[in-house]
């Protein structure tokens, strides 16, 4: 017991900045929204914003997908004192991360045709693909900002990280107080001051955290001179390890966008309602994701050492902690679900919709919470297909199926498509949280992107 308890308070020392910073993340999209919703005589201009940046995310989702591979190599790696290798990682992850940053940008310029072909309401098309094409400049930041958080993280050095995403906030806010409802006289730039907020708060979270962490950084920074002939099969190794977790990524956040796309077909208001409830439901998320990624460094770090049982104390500690932690976000949704749609849009038809779609989310907080955390368990052994595998079962063969009769055969609307979303994710949770069990259950090797470290 004194063990699995030094293990709950070491988790949640990581955890907690994790936390932060991941809501911190979340925050810029909240407020994003919650402006939008309040431009007067917006016209669709929430429902513009909400589509422009699930496309836009949707972009970087699966190099997002990839550079997360950085996690357990470079957890397990610091566990296992092996500081060539943590260098080698985050050399690799640098330059993955400004390859790929390019056909990420590009993929968000036919948005236009996108919003079209997906039958989205035609008054908003034009905002949500501008929203989009500024979007692109905020690209390149953010996949290094990624990179950069993976490795301190790792080492378990988050203080700077919190403080960059803080300073990002504030910025964001400000600049959308200004530029998107026109305070102080500037005049509104509506959707497009939206998106160029965002961009410029990218670009000075990553500048600020290089400047704020440089001392930590500086040793791994200057031994970053190119290897060639290592790094080429390194990277191939990393991509064999990061595009399942990518396909889990785009998987996942891909049956959200089709719901909202399917909802795109009911009207704008719908959208927005399915756009409240699901920014909600994105931002309680974050708090199960803070611990599923602390769980993912702690049982990595913990492997790299050859400490199994470590390893499974930091798993369990991490499932109590994620599904404690969503019992009381479930409890909120299912009491102040007109609080909270009222906080988000004085437009009275989209608040009722948000209002009835709350609840809902409620219900599948405790297993989105245990699914993720299971996945950053999965994550920190190196197991990164299952979860992959379990998301196509879970996911598209019940969940979006399920989701699209209720609500067009069954005429449930909006609500259908989210009872959907709720059984996808309580049989992911189910099959995810018996993987991590089975995984744990044996001596775990270390993997690495040196080909003689891979097992």
């Amino acid at each position: 017991m004194g063990n699995f308890r030094a293990e709950i308070r070491g988790l949640w020392k990581l955890a907690l900045p994790v936390m932060v910073v991941q809501v911190g993340l979340m925050a810029m999209g909240v407020v994003d929204t919650i402006v939008a919703g309040h431009i007067p005589h917006g016209d669709g201009a929430l429902a513009a914003v909400a589509l422009g940046a699930l496309y836009s995310f949707a972009c970087v989702l699966v190099p997002f997908g990839i550079l997360t591979a950085l996690d357990p190599l470079i957890a397990q790696a610091f566990g296992a004192h092996d500081g060539v290798a943590v260098d080698d990682e985050f050399r690799r992850g640098l330059l993955l991360a400004v390859l790929l940053s390019v056909p990420a940008a590009l993929a968000m310029l036919p948005g236009e045709a996108v919003f079209a072909l997906t039958g989205q309401p035609e008054e908003i098309i034009p905002r949500a693909a501008l929203f989009a094409r500024w979007n692109m400049l905020g690209t390149l930041p953010f996949l290094l900002f990624a990179v950069v958080r993976t490795l301190l993280q790792a080492t378990h050095r988050l203080r700077h990280v919190v403080i960059a995403v803080i300073l990002a906030n504030v910025t964001n806010l400000m600049l959308n107080l200004v530029l998107v409802l026109g305070w102080g006289g500037v005049e509104s730039l509506g959707v497009t001051g939206s998106a160029l907020a965002t961009v410029i708060s990218r670009w000075l979270m990553l500048l600020s955290l290089l400047v704020l962490a440089w001392r930590e950084l500086a040793p791994h920074l200057a031994r970053l001179r190119p290897r060639w002939a290592e790094d080429m099969p390194g990277l191939r190794r990393i991509l064999g390890l990061g595009l399942p977790i990518a396909g889990q990524f785009f998987l996942e956040w891909g049956a959200f966008g089709v719901a909202a796309l399917l909802m795109g077909r009911m009207g704008p208001v719908p959208v927005e309602g399915h756009q409240v409830a699901v920014n909600l439901a994105s931002f309680s998320f974050m708090f199960p994701l803070g611990i599923s990624i602390a769980a993912g460094v702690r049982v990595g770090n913990a492997i790299g050492a050859g400490d199994m049982p470590a390893a499974r104390r930091a798993a369990f500690a991490a499932l109590v902690s994620g599904i404690g932690v969503m019992c009381g976000f479930a409890l909120l949704f299912l009491l102040l679900p007109n609080q909270f749609a009222a906080l988000y849009t004085d437009q009275a038809a989209s608040a009722a919709v948000a209002a009835t779609l709350i609840p809902l989310a409620g219900i599948f907080q405790i297993f989105d919470g245990t699914q993720v955390v299971s996945i950053g368990i999965l994550r920190g052994v190196g197991d990164t297909r299952a979860p992959f595998i379990i998301n196509i079962i879970g996911f598209w063969c019940l969940g979006v199926p399920a989701g699209m009769w209720l609500a067009f055969e069954q005429d449930l609307g909006p609500a259908g498509l989210w009872w959907g979303l709720v059984l996808g994710l309580a049989s992911v949770a189910i099959l995810l949280v018996t993987r991590a069990r089975k995984a744990l259950k044996s001596d775990v090797a270390r993997i690495s992107s040196h080909a003689h470290r891979l097992h």
